[in-house]
């Protein structure tokens, strides 16, 4: 018996195997040459209709989650809350999100990922649409409804990548992964133009979270219509593989150093992102205030100008730069190996000065501020989708939604988890009056902190520079241990043993 054979024994019901079989699994032969686009059991087609769905789910989920972002003002006025209980609104979200990440991580791995998706999708859009009838003496229930859409989206994350990956490789998947994270700062951006946008239409904020939900049961009915599970590893002809322990994929994981720096530079990324994403909008509505360029404001969607700016500031530069960043990186893989982190560390390093620009000139030109913030987001949009490839290729196909979850954790745990809350508690802890000045001047301040990470973030990059050639080879050459425990069917259940005693 061949260790595939064993592996799928003990697949389960919802095992990917039942919508990708090949020649080699129905007919019992030896499996016939096929070509690159086939080897997962996906046909072209197919597969670039799983792309694409998983990329329009993909923007619904970052629109979502900034939602949130582009009606903060009357959000703040509504609950009459301060900026540290603000902060809270995207912290307990991404501490679920983050949280339950090793959970999809350690299901997506094993059994079939489209239907986990499906679920979690589901129930994001619902509570998404629960969380828009909070009543105004219960913040509390927003807060708890805002970290359950976390559940809903650590299905998806987790996932998404690791299917691309096993649908194309090299070249073809870079280009796919760059069309599938074209979605988050174009998502994003649509989060702050459609909430600020809606809410100003309906003059409700409570609007702008009914968007999403509707969008996310079409991407079910997608999910469950077009999207079809690749068999994992196929594409990259690595049929010798087999799954292992959590315990075991931790302890290899945490010894990949590729892996683990490269995680590191983009919980920067994520720190710099998370605070900008909850707090540039109100931040620009209160530069404004202070230039005399708008009057305060104490009811309705005040800050729908910025929103609407800043959004669509998001969304080009996240085109720009992702699609700079891997022609940039492409170009430089025929010169080095290494192209890759060095990509990334240069778009954060380069990020890093131009948003303490955009920070310091926010109170004396409107329009330098702007175009410092194009530029900064531009450079910080660069790493999106190779950070993405690098986990993919230093990981082995059995290990990478596991891998996608402890980055997500430890990115988010370090980073976007607690950076706006962080940014709110510093802004509340400098202001010295209620006045709107002292209002700008302790979120400038505050927010001086995403630079400084920045750089941090780029010193991790090129760090992992060192150490990628080493990591991509030995994963690319792996060949399964004896000691390492594999599962099969004891008495009508599962057992780990090691390999050596069913190869006897």
């Amino acid at each position: 018996m061949s260790l595939s054979e064993q592996a799928s024994d003990v697949v389960p019901f919802f095992s990917d195997e039942s919508e990708a079989e090949g020649p080699e699994e129905q007919g019992g032969g030896a499996p016939r040459p096929q070509e690159e686009e086939e080897a997962s059991g996906v046909s072209k087609v197919r597969a670039l209709l799983t792309v694409l769905v998983l990329c329009y789910i993909n923007l619904l989920n970052y629109m979502d989650r900034f939602t949130v972002a582009g009606v903060l003002p009357d959000i703040e006025h509504f609950f009459g809350i301060n900026d540290e209980k603000s902060g809270l609104l995207q912290t307990v979200f991404i501490c679920s999100y983050m949280f339950l990440a090793p959970v999809f991580g350690y299901l997506g791995d094993r059994y079939n990922r489209k239907y986990i998706m499906s679920v979690g999708i589901l129930f994001w859009s619902l509570v998404t649409l629960a969380s828009s009838y909070t009543p105004k003496e219960h913040f509390w229930a927003l807060l708890l409804t805002r970290g359950l859409v976390g559940v809903g989206e650590a299905s998806y994350s987790t996932i998404a990548p690791t299917i691309i990956a096993d649908l194309y490789v090299k070249g073809k998947r870079t280009n796919m992964l760059s069309i599938f994270y074209f979605a988050i700062p174009v998502g994003s951006g649509l989060g702050y133009i459609v909430g600020s946008q809606v809410g100003n239409i309906a003059q409700d904020w409570h609007w702008a979270l009914r968007v999403t939900p509707g969008l996310g049961l079409v991407a079910v009915v997608l999910l469950l219509l077009v999207v079809q599970e690749p068999r994992r590893g196929a594409i990259e002809a690595r049929t010798d593989l087999h799954h292992t322990s959590w315990l075991t994929d931790v302890q290899v994981l945490s010894k990949n150093r590729s892996f683990v720096l490269s995680t590191l530079g983009f919980t920067a990324v994520a720190f710099v992102t998370g605070s900008l994403a909850l707090w540039a909008p109100t931040f620009l509505f209160r530069a404004a205030v202070v230039n005399g360029e708008r009057p305060p404001c104490f009811e309705g969607n005040c800050a729908s100008t910025e929103s609407l700016i800043f959004g669509t500031i998001t969304v080009v530069t996240g085109v720009l730069g992702v699609s700079s960043g891997v022609m940039i990186s492409r170009k430089l893989r025929t010169r080095t190996a290494r192209a890759d982190p060095l990509v990334c560390a240069a778009g954060l390093l380069l990020s890093a000065p131009f948003l303490y620009l955009a920070i310091v000139f926010a109170q004396s030109s409107t329009v330098a501020t702007y175009i410092f913030i194009f530029l900064g987001e531009t450079f910080l949009s660069m790493n999106w989708a190779i950070v993405a490839d690098i986990l993919l290729y230093v990981v082995v196909p059995t290990r990478r939604a596991t891998a996608e979850a402890l980055q997500i954790v430890f990115s988010h745990l370090l980073g976007d988890a607690g950076s706006p809350y962080l940014i709110g508690v510093v802004s509340d802890s400098l202001q010295q009056t209620d006045s709107f000045l002292w209002q700008f001047r302790s979120l400038q301040l505050s927010l001086l902190l995403c630079a400084f990470v920045a750089v941090i973030g780029g010193g991790f990059f090129l760090l992992t520079a060192l150490f990628i050639e080493h990591d991509r080879n030995r994963a690319e050459n792996y060949v399964p241990t004896g000691d390492e425990p594999i599962v099969v069917p004891k008495s009508g259940r599962s057992t780990r043993v090691p390999v050596s005693s069913v190869l006897i």
